[in-house]
């Protein structure tokens, strides 16, 4: 029996079968089934820009080892052929403007949108998101409802569709936004005190309200139906393929997991029960 056990192993790791870890996280489905060429032979290039708790889990990139999106790269890299990630801490200014160079694709809680359309490529989505507002929790009842928010101090991170919102939806003042370099800034800003909330997409702000003890609440939502995708610099020929492996992880189940493992986790909260707003 034991030896029948053996060639068993034997046989699903000659297939390509045989479950692996990259990192922390383990990676399934056929290894090299998808085959690109990476710009680094035998690893996967993979920009971000950091932070990204819950989705990048660590300070920077020596120090991640698993999240929702570098788990998410582990498994395509699999896929790929592939037996590492490589993980490069980018400006988001310059990743959305299509200005980085030498990566595979970046993966950064990264929403589709027409005008990123005409100077990078996108991957078929793979996360849905919508916007959230973040506030100091003693003020949760003060920053309730969207005509509390018509006179408060907001914050957002600039180039950002949660800034196009905020300026072209709910026309906020001017003299009463402040628009920060990442996230980091908004964060520090509102536990300061600086600001009474801070947008962003509502998984970011799940993470942040999770990671403060009870400091921080997420009081609402504004649906959007916008997704995120990866993001390849104009003409990649890795694009389909990757398509194809983000595909093969939806339909397998490998994407809600992953999602259950390290975002549910840390928000310790259904996303679908904060309160949705109307702008």
């Amino acid at each position: 029996m034991k030896r029948l056990w053996m060639v068993g192993l034997i046989v699903l790791a000659s297939l390509g079968l045989a479950q692996t870890r990259i990192g922390n996280c383990e990676v399934t489905g056929q290894k090299g089934q998808f085959p690109i060429r990476p710009v680094v032979a035998g690893q996967l290039t993979v920009q971000t820009n950091l932070p990204g708790p819950g989705f990048w889990n660590g300070d920077s990139p020596a120090t991640i080892r698993d999240g929702f999106e570098y788990c998410l790269a582990a498994n395509i890299a699999h896929r790929a052929g592939l037996d590492r990630v490589v993980v490069q801490n980018v400006a988001w200014d310059a990743l959305i403007a299509g200005q980085t160079r030498n990566f595979d694709f970046a993966l950064s809680q990264i929403t589709i949108t027409e005008a990123r359309k005409r100077v990078v490529d996108f991957s078929r989505p793979y996360f849905s998101s919508d916007i959230g507002v973040l506030v100091d929790a003693r003020n949760r009842n003060k920053f309730n409802s969207v005509a509390s928010l018509r006179t408060a101090r907001l914050g957002v991170q600039q180039a950002t569709t949660a800034a196009t919102f905020l300026t072209n939806r709910l026309r906020h003042p001017q003299n009463l936004t402040r628009v920060f370099p990442d996230v980091a800034a908004g964060f520090t800003a509102l536990r300061a005190g600086q600001i009474d909330a801070f947008i962003i997409d509502t998984a970011i702000v799940l993470s942040e309200a999770g990671k403060s003890r009870g400091a921080l609440a997420v009081v609402g939502q504004f649906k959007t139906g916008d997704n995120y995708g990866a993001l390849f610099a104009r003409g990649s020929t890795n694009r389909a393929l990757v398509d194809r492996i983000l595909e093969a992880l939806e339909s397998d189940g490998t994407l809600k997991k992953l999602a259950q493992t390290y975002l549910a986790k840390e928000w310790g909260i259904d996303p679908t029960t904060v309160p949705v707003w109307q702008p």
